[in-house]
């Protein structure tokens, strides 16, 4: 007996130590990435500088956002990663390689996600922004201890005013307990507190989500060489290579002009020029097959993948409305292995996995497409630190939210993990419903307006009504005159 209780604590103490190494090695790796990002959109100029004490504190701070960009990244995957892994142990359940991805390990890489968004949320990210700001104390001698100091005091007294306004906002809304947890700090404050920024990241992914999914046709298309119907492109290259002679011939022969009020009308008119000149080229240059199969597949990608989206949403509607085990909820055992969390097997795994990818990239895409938040996107070698530290706490509370997202809208039916599926709100059926239904609602409205005005934004290009001298909208011409204007053109 005690040479068995010998084994089974070697056994759990191997366990333990390859869980560790898996998430050790998984989140270097996450790490690297988010570092070569953030140095990709950094403004340089803020770490080549003649003070080491600012250099020193602006590497200090890369670090951290660092950091919490690799734990946004892990929280975004932590869904696939989860589905993925049940289905490789469905297809080989006695494989002697696969012995290390079970149940304990995906239990754990939830729980440090959770754990470390907190850490990066409430501590990591104010600390960076006030350690970038802090100065030291007056009278101090200056050094980077200095700043960690004022930083520390600045980042209590923010602590103390968020649980103090989380302790009142508990109070109103739960007496009672807020009454009786005045002190359990850890068990029931900090969870409330992530609670509640973690609603708010949902509700900013109900509001993203269906914009970006609109956004992401005209994103991608302007990725990619459109087909023009009955349109010439060497007729139109050859105008444009005129008009650019034309204006840069005046430009060059006529100093007068540099002296003209007109002048920077005509400089933006000649690179605007140049710009659709080499527009020109690169579809002159692209082969028949990209330029008139790829754009349409790839929106017939889309619309397929939103489309779906759409109906498994709406499907979970009924779902809820008839089986109480369609509401969100937390497991504390994922029994990885058992059965598919898909009807349709591995394919449909998949296809769950493909729609939570998609769904963040367009949620991203909403969100720095919006006019609040798009002064915020990230520009190459030009962007602030401050900019950083707020792009990876709204990626952060956007990836965080996306587990939640997904299982409340029935993408998949892989039950939260951990303090994931702890959430006072989970459980309110009328929330969930209305969530549902407000993400059916705003996703089939934009999807169809945005459909609608893509089609007559190139029916007015392609009988040439955009060279009218008045601005073409959607009020201007109704579809009819389109049509008709399209069908005396053919004939």
């Amino acid at each position: 007996m005690e040479t068995d209780d010998v084994s089974l604590r070697e056994q759990l103490f191997h366990d333990k130590v390859r869980e560790i190494l898996i998430c050790v090695q998984l989140f270097i790796c996450l790490y690297i990435l988010s570092y070569l990002i953030l140095t990709h959109f950094r403004k340089n100029a803020e770490f080549v500088t003649d003070d080491i004490e600012d250099a020193t504190v602006n590497k200090i701070v890369l670090w951290l956002c660092t950091f919490t960009l690799s734990v946004a990244v892990c929280a975004v995957l932590l869904l696939p990663i989860s589905i993925l892994s049940n289905e490789v142990l469905l297809t080989f359940p006695q494989s002697y390689y696969m012995q290390w991805l079970n149940g304990s390990l995906i239990h754990g890489l939830w729980n440090l996600v959770f754990l470390f968004s907190n850490l990066s949320l409430v501590f990591l990210m104010p600390f960076a922004y006030f350690f970038t700001e802090a100065e030291g104390f007056t009278g101090s001698k200056r050094g980077v201890m200095s700043r960690v100091y004022e930083t520390a005091v600045m980042l209590l007294l923010l602590s103390l005013l968020v649980l103090g306004i989380v302790w009142v906002a508990s109070a109103l809304l739960h007496d009672n307990t807020a009454r009786e947890s005045l002190y359990d700090l850890w068990e029931y404050y900090l969870p409330y507190l992530y609670s509640c920024i973690s609603l708010f990241g949902v509700l900013l992914l109900l509001l993203c989500t269906p914009f970006g999914m609109s956004r992401m046709f005209s994103v991608t298309g302007s990725l990619l060489v459109k087909p023009r119907l009955l349109e010439n492109v060497e007729e139109t290259m050859n105008c444009a290579v005129f008009e650019e002679a034309s204006l840069s011939r005046k430009l060059n022969s006529n100093t007068s002009c540099w002296l003209n009020l007109n002048m920077e009308a005509m400089k933006r008119q000649f690179v605007s020029i140049q710009a659709k000149r080499m527009a020109l080229e690169t579809r002159r240059k692209a082969s028949a097959w990209q330029r008139n199969l790829g754009y349409p597949l790839v929106m017939l990608l889309l619309l397929a993948l939103t489309v779906v989206c759409v109906l498994m949403v709406c499907f979970h509607v009924l779902e809820l409305l008839f089986d109480e085990s369609a509401m969100p909820r937390g497991m504390e055992d994922p029994h990885l292995g058992l059965a598919s969390f898909s009807v349709f097997g591995s394919l449909g795994a998949a296809v769950q996995v493909v729609l939570i990818l998609y769904l963040m990239v367009s949620s991203v895409v909403g969100f720095y497409s919006s006019p609040l938040f798009s002064s915020m996107l990230p520009r190459t070698q030009d962007t602030t630190l401050t900019q950083i530290i707020g792009n990876c706490v709204c990626l952060l509370v956007l990836s965080s939210a996306l587990p939640v997202f997904s299982r409340t809208l029935g993408i998949t039916r892989f039950d939260l993990l951990g303090d994931f599926g702890r959430y006072n709100w989970l459980g309110n059926f009328h929330i969930v419903f209305l969530y549902n239904m407000l993400f059916v609602g705003l996703t089939s409205a934009c999807l169809i307006n945005t459909v609608t005005w893509a089609v007559q934004r190139e029916l007015i290009r392609a009988f040439g009504l955009h060279r009218l001298p008045f601005t073409v909208t959607r009020s201007a011409i109704p579809f009819r005159l389109l049509m008709a204007s399209g069908l005396s053109k053919i004939q």
